[in-house]
């Protein structure tokens, strides 16, 4: 009983607790303001559907690139240095929209996402460790689950600010209508939704340099070592001996793969089985992420008793049997089925965060970065689906639902990980 019991936030540590929390949303945000755009840069650049989800391959290419020089950063300065250092890659990367959307070519704004995306590893690497040790251990994990709680508030307005300043304002032209365009009204329309995308990203580079400021002049707890050297063979030797640390970061690789695969193709699955716009088929993404929101404060309330072992294999399997309902049922009881897998997610990458990272002390700066590292899922993997959803049909299926294979066995690995963190780890400290 005694992770009940156990303050939650101590007094003392309220307002860094609080300023760290507020770095969470902002994540989110930059994640949900671009999942959309994979289908529509697909059609305002004339790509195929594989071109257009190198967008997810140079956003979370970007974490995994920065993830370690990230942890290295932070074991040397401090989670302060962390998060300022993140916030200005942030900004730097939202401000090279404007250049990119004058080139009106596609690679410049690969480039200006794995920036911005290597401020938000910067970002990530810092603030989650860093809620783990303002307070006691014993509620690290409930701690960490509700700072990610205030995560998907930055994602519900990211998720907007693509429906209603973004999508609905983008030609509506097909491919093939585009290429029988003659070259001067291509490059005008072109030019004119290039603008709408640039537009929030440029807004937000000016939110995070306020943010910027406000951390500089706050006094935060350092958390800094100060009389050891970084041993950064020894520290991750101690990491990879650690089985449920390292299953931890195979379990979040794949985890979040299968989220940003539901929520990528969400889009592609309402326009091209259902045939709707990209403004309504966001409407559903939107309605997807109210429940995720509202699952995740639901099931943070159920850690106060459970396990999050325990709570993982209920979820993961849950996610396994909506997935197969976006499968196999036709028409909107599919989409019903794949807006439900939310609900299933919403605890997952905290959950798998805490669980691995739980007695690490130290060596959690360096572990942090092995499960930032893992955001590479996001990368490798909607790609691979998205050349799937290029077939147009597999076998029986079309080729946008045969797709959902993929978030599907992304289930079934979680599951055998919080089986395994239930069953043979027993999780003592959580």
């Amino acid at each position: 009983m005694k992770n009940i019991k156990s303050v939650l936030i101590p007094k003392n540590l309220l307002l860094p607790y609080i300023l760290v929390t507020i770095c969470f949303p902002f994540w989110g945000f930059g994640e949900n303001v671009t999942n959309p755009l994979v289908h529509a840069f697909s059609r305002i650049m004339m790509m195929s559907h594989f071109e257009g989800s190198l967008i997810q391959f140079a956003f979370y290419g970007g974490y995994f690139a920065m993830a370690l020089p990230a942890a290295l950063f932070i074991k040397k300065f401090s989670y302060k240095a962390g998060l300022l250092m993140g916030l200005t890659l942030y900004a730097a990367g939202s401000l090279l929209f404007i250049p990119a959307s004058l080139t009106m070519v596609f690679w410049p704004f690969l480039i200006a996402y794995f920036v911005l995306t290597c401020g938000l590893s910067f970002l990530e690497t810092s603030a989650n460790p860093y809620v783990l040790t303002l307070g006691p251990e014993e509620t690290a994990t409930r701690r960490l689950n509700l700072s990610q709680s205030f995560g998907p508030m930055g994602s519900l307005i990211g998720m907007f600010t693509s429906q209603q300043v973004i999508l609905k304002n983008l030609s509506t032209q097909s491919v093939e209508e585009r290429m029988a365009m003659d070259p001067e009204t291509l490059r005008a329309i072109t030019a004119s939704d290039l603008r709408f995308i640039r537009f929030p990203y440029v807004v937000l580079a000016g939110v995070i340099v306020v943010m910027i400021i406000i951390i500089a002049f706050s006094k935060l707890p350092r958390y800094r070592d100060q009389e050891h050297k970084i041993n950064f063979r020894e520290t991750v030797s101690r990491l990879l001996k650690k089985k449920r640390y390292y299953e931890g970061v195979i379990a979040q690789f794949f985890y979040v793969g299968a989220q940003i695969m539901v929520w990528t193709f969400i889009i592609h699955y309402c326009t091209m089985e259902l045939g709707m716009s990209e403004a309504r088929a966001q409407g559903y993404n939107i309605e997807a992420m109210i429940i995720f929101v509202s699952s995740r404060f639901i099931c943070t309330f159920f850690l106060k008793y459970i396990s999050p072992s325990r709570l993982l294999m209920i979820l993961a399997p849950g996610g396994m049997i909506f997935t197969l309902g976006a499968i196999f049922l036709q028409g909107m009881a599919g989409l019903y089925s794949l807006i439900a897998i939310s609900a299933c997610m919403s605890l997952m990458f905290p959950t798998i965060y805490g669980i691995a990272l739980t007695g690490m002390g130290e060596d959690a700066k360096l572990g942090a970065a092995g499960l930032i590292m893992a955001i590479l899922g996001g990368s490798v993997l909607p790609p691979l689906m998205g050349s799937i959803i290029d077939l147009e049909t597999v076998f029986s299926f079309s080729a946008v639902r045969f797709s959902f294979f993929m978030p599907l066995i992304c289930f079934v690995i979680i599951t055998i990980f919080g089986y395994r963190a239930f069953k043979v780890y027993n999780e003592p400290l959580l």
